[in-house]
């Protein structure tokens, strides 16, 4: 790993100012950076980050519900709470793991369908195939079948989950990205209160003889159905559309977002044919693994790795440390409920200083205080002073974790954006999916102390990663001089 200075010189070739010969003309895809990156933030490019982030709900919603629907999974009978054994596939553990699994699955070997086909087309099917899924698993009997089919929706919303990232840094200029994440998950973390406030109503019962808990997810799968309606409004990447030989197209798009945004005419649209063409180089996927991207993939390996146990380590198992803390199903249920009105909340509040400082600043910062709240909450009782802290827990992660999807997507470029960018974020799906039964043992040997002293340290060695090898993006334009 290189110190931080070379590391900002690595992203200056592969993400950031990737440059073109002297002399040259520039190339569309050139053209096309430039001029996005010098577009207003017009009320039309906030209204497609919102739509993106409408379609990001569902992600989210998926995700959450597997904590929030764990004490009915337990109460049903199909999983347990705690295995005897560490890989224990009778137990909630081993639904977080088949949830992760599916989305470790659609991120490292999937993410390059993005990159292929397009951010709207796999935007529209990726999603399709999450409430397929989903549907089939609210109906299982078996903890076979419902891990199956859970691993299975996993796949489609890890596939989501990057095309949304590619899509929204695509779009937004440098200047006001970290805006536009925070917004894109305060939008998208709006389902974090929804599916709350349903497992804590449905849960508990069995409307018309059907359990609580696959009501929580039907009802997830027949909202996502939304996206037909979605796809409607929202543009291809112009940026993409360039990178693939599309340029009438992706001049086209451009010309119609600077309308938008009050543009028109001030930059008339170089005919495709009269303008030199660089050749874009075709990256293979062993090629992420050596330099000029080596030490970027290494460094946002490593992070996705730790982050995903501060993050999902808490977020995937309020309910049940509260219950382990002495707290009953259906007041653990209430208390996350309130809990999770801070996942909307924190973002937007963060998105006032989202584009003044370094991402590697604000996720190290971040960190540090999911370390401190973590270990007040480990050893709290009272249940307002629990409350607190799960708020402050969670308005910290929600803040690293929106600077972070904007972080690992811009320091790429634009050809590999999808597929590098998945390919590192998938290894915080492959941590994901162990934290399940490592969380359910450490609850198992150390309680909720025991579970906090593993997050702390994963947080330590995020903090330690970017704050000496980060990179610097803040306002540095996608793909151009």
């Amino acid at each position: 790993m290189r110190s931080a200075h070379l590391g900002e010189d690595t992203m200056s070739v592969v993400g950031i100012d990737t440059g073109f010969e002297l002399g040259a003309a520039p190339s569309v895809p050139d053209e096309i950076s430039r001029r996005l990156e010098a577009m207003p933030g017009s009320p039309y490019v906030w209204r497609l980050v919102i739509l993106l982030s409408l379609g990001g709900c569902f992600e989210i919603y998926d995700l959450f519900l597997t904590g929030y629907i764990a004490p009915g999974l337990s109460r049903s009978g199909l999983l347990s709470t705690t295995t005897q054994a560490f890989f224990g596939f009778a137990g909630i553990g081993a639904f977080v793991a088949a949830t992760f699994a599916g989305l470790f699955v659609g991120t490292f070997f999937l993410g390059f369908l993005a990159d292929r086909f397009g951010r709207r087309a796999i935007f529209t099917y990726a999603l399709l195939g999450y409430t397929a899924a989903s549907v089939i698993m609210a109906c299982q009997t078996s903890p076979e079948g419902l891990l199956f089919w859970r691993f299975l929706a996993g796949i489609g919303i890890g596939v989501e989950v990057i095309t949304i990232d590619a899509y929204i840094t695509e779009l937004v200029p440098s200047r006001m990205r970290g805006r536009a994440f925070a917004v894109n998950q305060s939008i998208m973390f709006v389902a974090v209160p929804v599916v709350a406030f349903l497992a804590w109503w449905l849960v508990p019962l069995a409307p018309y003889g059907v359990e609580g808990w696959r009501w929580v997810v039907l009802i997830g799968a027949a909202a996502s159905m939304i996206i037909w309606v979605l796809r409607l409004f929202l543009p291809e990447s112009p940026l993409w559309l360039a990178r693939h030989g599309r340029n009438e197209e992706a001049l086209r798009i451009l010309t119609t977002l600077e309308a938008a945004s009050g543009g028109a005419g001030s930059r008339p649209a170089t005919s495709p044919a009269r303008q030199a063409v660089r050749s874009t180089t075709n990256v293979s996927f062993a090629d992420l693994f050596r330099p000029p991207y080596l030490s970027l993939v290494v460094l946002f390996m490593v992070f996705n790795l730790c982050q995903a146990f501060g993050f999902y380590g808490f977020a995937n198992w309020v309910p049940t440390l509260l219950v382990e803390k002495g707290i009953n199903v259906t007041k653990s249920l209430q208390y996350s409920f309130i809990v999770a009105f801070a996942y909307p909340i924190a973002p937007l509040l963060a998105s006032s200083f989202a584009d003044k400082f370094e991402r590697r600043w604000i996720i190290a910062g971040a960190c540090v205080a999911i370390i401190v709240f973590g270990m007040a909450f480990a050893q709290l009782t009272e249940p307002a002073l629990l409350i607190v802290c799960g708020v402050l827990l969670t308005a910290c992660n929600t803040t690293m974790s929106y600077a972070y999807h904007a972080y690992q997507t811009e320091v790429f470029p634009t050809q590999i954006r999808a597929r590098a960018s998945g390919l590192v974020y998938s290894m915080s799906r492959l941590s994901a999916t162990f934290s399940g039964f490592i969380v359910a043992y450490m609850l198992k040997e150390g309680g909720v102390t025991g579970v906090f002293g593993l997050i702390t340290a994963a947080m330590l060695i995020v903090v330690i990663a970017m704050a000496l090898f980060g990179p610097n993006v803040r306002g540095k334009p996608l793909d151009a001089v």
